[in-house]
């Protein structure tokens, strides 16, 4: 993504339609060139103090997978273990690895934690339902977490909204299902500037507390 400290109306017919670019703090637009990156559906990301840009989107491609379900989940973690290690992941279980029961905001953590300090480029969490481990997951700063019970919300998790953990329901989907639901989640880049620019707001909201 390209950085200016000022964009003149040349600059802005050179960039591709649709494109995004960011502009330098202090940085200056004239409206010669405002006028012509409307018309070329331009998009400027302009620079929030504390917040870095480049690492808006979820990493592409994923490599690194933080995994942990409570006690519900044990067949379907180890069914999707087994798949991502299979597809040559690097996965970390975080567990739970018995039928003791155990609380989801813990697990959900642990994943969390994982991904907010960039040790694994996504993370997937399974409770009974999916919602609970979202609600713990986002309390962390630089976590999207999504509840994804069907393809559609897999897919718009990550190209819409920049989830980089994705929570699962193991009393709500099958194992077949919960494995495509983890394979579009995991495929699906964001990329569109549209979002990208959504995704600055929501790290500015995060911060603004």
């Amino acid at each position: 993504m390209k950085t200016f400290s000022i964009i003149t109306e040349a600059d802005a017919r050179l960039l591709d339609r649709g494109s995004t670019v960011t502009l330098a703090p202090g940085g200056h637009i004239t409206p010669l060139a405002l006028d012509t990156l409307r018309e070329r559906k331009v998009s400027v990301l302009s620079p929030v103090p504390g917040i870095d840009l480049a690492t808006l989107a979820p990493p592409m491609p994923v490599r690194r997978v933080a995994l942990g379900g409570d006690h519900t989940s044990l067949a379907l973690k180890a069914r999707l273990l087994a798949h991502l290690r299979q597809e040559g992941l690097a996965v970390v279980d975080v567990g739970t690895h018995t039928t003791d029961a155990v609380d989801y905001p813990d697990i959900a953590a642990q994943v969390a934690r994982l991904v907010a300090r960039r040790e694994a480029d996504a993370g997937i969490v399974i409770d009974g339902a999916g919602i609970g481990s979202a609600m713990a997951a986002n309390k962390l700063d630089g976590i999207r977490a999504a509840c994804c019970l069907t393809p559609t919300l897999a897919r718009y998790a990550r190209e819409h909204n920049g989830a980089n953990v994705m929570t699962l329901g193991s009393t709500l989907v099958t194992a077949d299902e919960a494995l495509d639901l983890v394979r579009i989640f995991l495929g699906t880049p964001t990329t569109e500037s549209r979002y990208l620019r959504r995704l600055q707001k929501l790290q500015a909201l995060e911060q603004s507390q």
